[in-house]
């Protein structure tokens, strides 16, 4: 069974950083591409970044300059490196990766617990 595993969440200053990482275990045979979502209450779960298998990136406007999305194919994980951190940040960060479990099966989504990122003073 395929999991996503993140970590890194916390509570931080405006201004300041944070790095958050996700890791794919279980069995499966292929990781596509993997990104970042987040959540606030009461809105839609909205993308951050994401990045291809061949390391191609996109990100929200809102996030460009400040926020740097990585990935290491090897360990099947990925990272994104958060800087001048804004009280607008604060919400639940999913990991997501497009996996397939096996090389018969289709490739789908799956979502990591979340993890929440408090910027406040």
């Amino acid at each position: 069974q395929v999991q996503l595993v993140e970590s890194g969440g916390g509570l931080v200053q405006p201004g300041g950083s944070l790095r958050l990482s996700c890791a794919a275990s279980g069995s499966f045979f292929s990781i596509n591409a993997m990104g970042w979502y987040r959540q606030t209450p009461g809105k839609e779960r909205e993308l951050v970044a994401t990045i291809t298998s061949g390391g191609t990136t996109n990100y929200a406007d809102s996030v460009k300059g400040r926020f740097t999305i990585s990935r290491n194919n090897g360990k099947n994980t990925v990272s994104l490196q958060m800087n001048s951190l804004k009280p607008d940040d604060t919400a639940v960060y999913y990991c997501n990766a497009l996996i397939a479990p096996t090389r018969w099966d289709r490739y789908d989504y799956y979502w990591g617990q979340g993890t929440q990122v408090t910027v406040s003073s």
